[in-house]
C-alpha cells in the first residue's frame, strides 16, 4: 500500500470520523488506522447494518471512541463531527435488491442521511470528506471499461441515491468552498464482509455454501463480469483520498478497483479450487436491474491520488476465503 513517510505522519496527528465503521468496509478502515497510529478514530453508527462485534476488538483503544447513532438525526451528525480533521463516509443502505423493495429507507439513510453529514461537516469546518459512491451509478452505460466523465441512467432507486451523492458533493464543494472526494467502489470483498441475509454479497455467499457443503446459488448464467476489488484496495483509496495535497485530485470522483474483471462463473471455480471441492451451483433468473459486465478504468485514481492496487483478485480470493474458514 503507497501510503509514505508524510502520510503516516498526518495520520498521526489527525482526528478521523469514519460513518458506518462497524459495516465491512468502515471497520476494517477503523483497524487500518488505528494500527498506523491515528490520534483519534470515531465510529459512528447506529448498528443496523454493522455488527458491534467488528469494532468491539477497538473498545478499549486510547485512541477509538464509537458514538451508536443514526445518520438521518442532523444533531448526532453535528455531535460525530464535532473536533474531526476528516470524515470518511461510508454509512449507507448497500444493495441495489433492498432498495427494489424499499426505495423510501435508501433515500432516507443515503441521501437524506448523506446530506444531514455534509451539513454537519461544513458547521463544523471539517478539512475533507471523502465519501463512498458506488459503480452502479453507470447504470444501463455499456461501455467498458467504465469512464468517470460517462454515466448511463440509473437501475435501481441505490444507484440514484449514490448519484444524488455525487451531485451534492458538487454543489457544497461549490457553494461552500468545501473539499470533497467520491470513491465509486466496484464489487467490493474480504474479511468481515457479512454472508447472511438476502442482501448478501456473491462471494460471502459462496464461501458460506462451500463451507457449509451447500450448493450455490447464480444468478442468470454465471458469465456476466465484475472488477471484483479486495477491501485492502479500498482502505488505501480512502487514505489517499483524505489525505492527499494533490489540489487538482479535490472535487472529484474516482473508479476504485482492481482493474481487472472475472465472471461469476470463475469467483466460484476459484473458491472450490481453494476448498479443494466439487461444486454444484444453482441457477436462477438474473434480476432486471443487474449489471451484465463491469470493468472500471482507474487511470485517473492512478493518476491523481497516487492509487495503485496492491491485492489482485486471485489473492483477495485466497485471503478471503481463510479468512471465514478461520472465523469464529
Amino acid at each position: 500500500m503507497p501510503i509514505n513517510q508524510v502520510h503516516m505522519r498526518k495520520i498521526e496527528d489527525t482526528r478521523f470520523l469514519i460513518t458506518g465503521g462497524a459495516g465491512f468496509i468502515g471497520s476494517n478502515l477503523v483497524e487500518h488506522l488505528l494500527n498506523k497510529g491515528a490520534k483519534k478514530v470515531v465510529v459512528l453508527d447506529n448498528l443496523s447494518n454493522g455488527f458491534y462485534k467488528n469494532i468491539e476488538p477497538f473498545i478499549h483503544h486510547p485512541a477509538f471512541q464509537f458514538i451508536e447513532g443514526d445518520i438521518r438525526n442532523p444533531l448526532t451528525c453535528l455531535k460525530a463531527c464535532k473536533d474531526i480533521d476528516y470524515v470518511s463516509h461510508q454509512a449507507a443502505l448497500g444493495s441495489v435488491k433492498r432498495s427494489i423493495e424499499n426505495p423510501i429507507d435508501t433515500n432516507d439513510v443515503n441521501i437524506t442521511g448523506f446530506l444531514n453529514m455534509l451539513i454537519a461537516a461544513r458547521d463544523n469546518g471539517i478539512k475533507r470528506f471523502v465519501y463512498a459512491s458506488s459503480s452502479s451509478v453507470y447504470g444501463d452505460n455499456q461501455q467498458l471499461p467504465k469512464l468517470e466523465a460517462f454515466v448511463g441512467s440509473p437501475l435501481s432507486p441505490y444507484a440514484v441515491s449514490k448519484y444524488t451523492n455525487e451531485l451534492y458533493a458538487k454543489v457544497f464543494a461549490l457553494n461552500f468552498g468545501m473539499e470533497l472526494i467520491g470513491l465509486r467502489y466496484f464489487n467490493v470483498f474480504g474479511p468481515k464482509q457479512n454472508p447472511l441475509g438476502s442482501y448478501a454479497a456473491v462471494i460471502p455467499l459462496f464461501i458460506q455454501a462451500i463451507l457449509k457443503n451447500e450448493s450455490p446459488i447464480i444468478k442468470g448464467t454465471g458469465e456476466q463480469t465484475r472488477d471484483f476489488t479486495y477491501i485492502d484496495n479500498v482502505l488505501q483509496a480512502n487514505v489517499l483520498a483524505m489525505l492527499t495535497e494533490n489540489e487538482q485530485a479535490l472535487n472529484d470522483v474516482y473508479n476504485i478497483s482492481a482493474g481487472g474483471s472475472a465472471s461469476v462463473k470463475e469467483i466460484l471455480e476459484m473458491l472450490a479450487a481453494i476448498a479443494a471441492k466439487n461444486i454444484t451451483p444453482i441457477y436462477i433468473d438474473l434480476p432486471k436491474s443487474e449489471i451484465v459486465d463491469s470493468l472500471a478504468d482507474i487511470s485517473k485514481a492512478k493518476q491523481k491520488l497516487a492509487y495503485t492496487p496492491t491485492i489482485h483478485l486471485e489473492d483477495g480470493i485466497r485471503k478471503t476465503f481463510e479468512w471465514y474458514r478461520n472465523a469464529d
